[in-house]
């Protein structure tokens, strides 16, 4: 394959990484701790975590989790936001030898029964405000050991028992027990005591499984080896270098951590690229509270910001974006969704800094393509593909098609997936004989090798970042009594991109809007909910029986 993009490369990125570096994502991690030691690597609400402190912690909990009898292999869920526990957890979990389960704390019951049951995870970090969640589901998973964490039991005595009373008046936590529960910084200080055997693990051996959805609706895990997120680190980093070199020599590289880690975007591109650089990533736990996240941006110094195009635009448009001192930015990464071109504009007029837009997905962990870090505009592309990674253009037969396409993206590196958890089936679909992953998104390149995204193959529906598909939307409405059919389809929507609307045949002419939206409140994490609800008499359909989705975008029919 002509690499044709390598030209383009920023001055010093090279046409390869070593991702046998390191021999998998603890020495990784542990090289970080020893590295950067007493330097902060997390901060929040006025309080620091050092990677002294999250290497001692997470050696403790992982005693701790190796000493409830669960063996190699075995699989542990992360349930919880952007609070000092995540990076403690995953450190943990991985230390000793398991395989983290990153699980969206805004799951409904049904969700996360789902995903616990699919993973088989033993065993769950959560934070107490979604304990309730888990409590109306605990007795059908196979998850019985329950460490639970509240929000400020990192922050020392006294401010953690006064961040924890403030955040559980807020959000009105009532108590909840489970017969295996044990509470975070308890599990902590016993693991203390307990002896911490290092596990022998390879490259090939299973980190993560990064939960995506699917064509046939259900959510599936994308298998992700140890060298698959090694990679993917060094990658990102051999791009981000060419902007992070501005940083002035001795300043330590302050990242926004506004992506939710449980997000692979989050978990890559923040909480292990700053760690492997020695950075503090400054931790955002609700990035759709705007005033808050500049109230605390506006106590740092920032010099990188990666996020998705929905939290770039709110931003630039709020009325206090200039609480917040951005002349130490340096690079600003856009992914998860498509970087739009107004709001790529107002934020170089407000920054000074480009928003340096990329691509990839859970099943690339995530970095595919990205443009050169040292850009000074806007470009309209998701880029090039990034070190050691191969791109090219696909007919529905499998063939490549020639420049400049379109075709279904394909990608080949050492950052993609080793297959769907349990799933062969699905794994086959997606994965061709030559190593390629389709990811279903159709796209062109140009002659200097710079990719762009025209369609989707898929009937994904991309809201703020998050993958959304219309199956799942539909499996769910099927079951609400009063609806004899249902289709999902994703509209235009100014600020998430994308947004969620359903088209839907009454069996009971008494179902109301209303109705809609509190049945899939009850069954659908946020993101997932229809912004607009359509009732018709019927569906476009073939002659086959095939729902016509592409002409439920269109204007309301009756």
């Amino acid at each position: 394959m002509d690499k044709i993009w390598l030209k383009h490369y920023s001055p010093g990125v090279p046409a390869e990484i070593n991702p046998s570096r390191y021999g998998n994502l603890i020495e990784l991690i542990e090289t970080a701790f020893k590295t950067h030691g007493s330097k902060a690597a997390y901060k929040m609400m006025g309080a620091s975590l050092s990677f002294a402190q999250v290497d001692e912690a997470s050696r403790a909990l992982a005693a701790y989790l190796q000493g409830l009898g669960l063996v190699k292999g075995d699989r542990v869920a992360i349930m919880m936001p952007n609070v000092f526990q995540y990076p403690v957890a995953i450190a943990a979990v991985l230390r000793a030898g398991f395989v983290a389960v990153n699980v969206n704390p805004l799951y409904t019951p049904r969700e996360l029964e789902h995903q616990l049951k699919d993973s088989g995870a033993k065993a769950i970090v959560i934070v107490e405000n979604f304990a309730a969640t888990l409590k109306e589901v605990y007795d059908k998973v196979p998850t019985k050991h329950v460490v639970l964490a509240a929000i400020g039991d990192l922050f020392g005595f006294f401010k953690g028992k006064l961040v924890n009373y403030v955040v559980r008046k807020k959000n009105k936590i009532v108590p909840v027990e489970f017969p295996g529960m044990v509470r975070f910084n308890a599990a902590v200080a016993k693991g203390r005591g307990m002896t911490y055997t290092p596990p022998s693990l390879k490259a090939d051996d299973i980190a993560l499984l990064q939960y995506t959805g699917g064509t046939t609706g259900v959510s599936k895990g994308a298998v992700l080896l140890h060298r698959n997120l090694v990679a993917n680190v060094l990658q990102a980093e051999a791009f981000y270098d060419a902007a992070l070199k501005k940083v002035p020599a001795g300043e330590q590289v302050h990242t926004v951590c506004a992506l939710p880690l449980y997000h692979i975007f989050g978990f890559t591109a923040n909480l292990m690229l700053s760690m492997h650089k020695g950075g503090v990533n400054v931790l955002i736990p609700n990035a759709r509270d705007i005033p808050a996240v500049f109230k605390e941006l506006s106590q740092h110094k920032i010099h990188s910001f990666p996020a998705v195009n929905t939290l770039f635009n709110a931003m630039a448009n709020h009325s206090e974006f200039n609480t917040v001192d951005w002349s130490h930015l340096v690079i600003c990464v856009g992914g998860g969704m498509a970087v739009q071109q107004g709001t790529a504009k107002l934020w170089l007029e407000k920054t000074g800094c480009p928003i340096c837009e990329g691509y990839g997905l859970s099943e690339t962990s995530p970095v595919a393509t990205c443009n050169p870090c040292d850009s000074t505009a806007y470009t309209g592309t998701i880029g090039l593909p990034v070190c050691n990674t191969e791109l090219k253009l696909l007919d529905d037969d499998g063939n490549e098609v020639p420049s400049p396409g379109p075709g279904e993206i394909a990608i080949k590196g050492p950052q993609v997936m080793a297959g769907y958890w349990q799933r062969p089936d699905e794994t086959a679909k997606v994965m061709t004989a030559d190593g390629f992953f389709r990811t279903g998104d159709v796209g062109m390149v140009d002659e200097r090798g710079f990719f762009r995204i025209v369609d989707r193959k898929k009937d994904m529906i991309l809201v703020s970042g998050f993958n959304v598909y219309p199956n799942e939307i539909e499996d769910v409405l099927s079951q609400m009594p009063g609806i004899l059919e249902c289709a999902a389809v994703g509209v235009p929507d100014e600020k998430a991109g994308e947004a969620v609307k359903v088209v839907i045949v009454k069996k009971d002419p008494a179902v109301t809007d209303a109705d809609v939206r509190a049945f899939c409140e009850a069954n659908l994490t946020g993101y997932k909910r229809p912004k607009i609800v359509e009732f018709r008499t019927e569906l476009p359909k073939t002659p086959v029986g095939k729902i016509l989705r592409r002409e439920l975008r269109d204007k309301p029919k009756a």
